[in-house]
């Protein structure tokens, strides 16, 4: 018997609601979220989404998680996450963001900026906000919104960019009082949260999953199981993402020649930091800093 493949979420496809501001095929922003049209059958995200609950209730399973949202809760769900079940009471009204991968990492000004708040939301995909924080959501909710519509700045999406990562800050600092309130963790989320802190701090000099095993003091193979039950990825794959990560950032925001950065990220030369980069982005290195 063949077991069906899960079919992927389509930003473009919620870019077509009447009730949605967009930029570009990025950012998708909406106050009417119960009126989206919703998937019945399980979606794997190719996005990320950030929702806040007003008013109502919404009930869905996150990987097979039955997950239930109230007012003042916000709910993060990063790509990969399965998605299914979803309901949502007569009178929910809520807050929405969806914005693209490619988008979140141009947004990210360094790599360790990813880490608390997606790391924990992977875990912990719906947390409770305090009355203050909820407002400071719906204020940069309401300018990004704002600065969307301006079609006449020059700067608008460099504005959007910054404002997104404000936000994000203000969420990471969020999770810092919510981590007090936690339950103990599994053996497999502890390892994953361990291991994505030790690549954060090695994946420049060692890139071997049998490396950061070693460091956890595990076998690869229950490394590798552990990874991808919390996360849904592998260990190679997360290793390979905050490489990238680094690369958008050195290109985007240094003047460095490119066989410079192949020396400081420690690739063998400048021809495999080019291959490396077009196999996970799709452009080359030059032409993606001329974008």
């Amino acid at each position: 018997m063949v077991t069906p493949t899960i079919k992927e979420s389509d930003l473009n496809k919620a870019k077509t609601w009447s009730e949605s501001v967009v930029l570009d095929d990025d950012l998708l922003l909406t106050e009417h979220i119960d009126k989206a049209p919703m998937p019945t059958e399980p979606r794997r995200m190719n996005f990320i989404l950030i929702g806040l609950c007003l008013q109502g209730e919404v009930m869905y399973e996150l990987d097979t998680q039955k997950q239930i949202i109230k007012p003042g809760d916000i709910l993060i769900v990063s790509d990969r996450h399965v998605v299914d079940s979803y309901r949502c009471s007569r009178d929910m009204r809520g807050l929405c963001i969806m914005m693209s991968v490619n988008f979140f990492r141009e947004i990210i000004q360094n790599v360790s900026d990813i880490s608390s708040l997606f790391l924990f939301s992977r875990l912990n995909p719906v947390m409770r906000l305090e009355e203050k924080e909820v407002e400071t959501f719906k204020e940069y909710f309401q300018v990004i919104k704002e600065k969307i519509g301006d079609e006449r700045n020059h700067f608008r999406k460099d504005l959007v960019k910054t404002l997104l990562l404000a936000m994000f800050y203000d969420l990471s600092n969020i999770i810092y009082r919510v981590k007090e309130d936690k339950t103990p963790r599994s053996r497999s989320e502890v390892i994953f949260t361990e291991f994505i802190m030790l690549v954060e701090k090695h994946y420049i000099v060692e890139r071997r999953v049998s490396w950061y095993a070693k460091q956890l003091c595990i076998t690869p193979k229950y490394l590798s199981e552990a990874v991808k039950a919390v996360s849904r990825r592998t260990p190679n794959e997360w290793i390979d993402d905050y490489i990238i990560l680094e690369l958008r950032v050195q290109l985007k925001n240094t003047t460095k020649t490119i066989k410079e950065i192949a020396r400081d990220l420690n690739f063998p030369n400048q021809s495999f930091l080019g291959k490396f980069f077009r196999e996970h982005v799709g452009i080359s290195p030059l032409r993606y800093r001329r974008q």
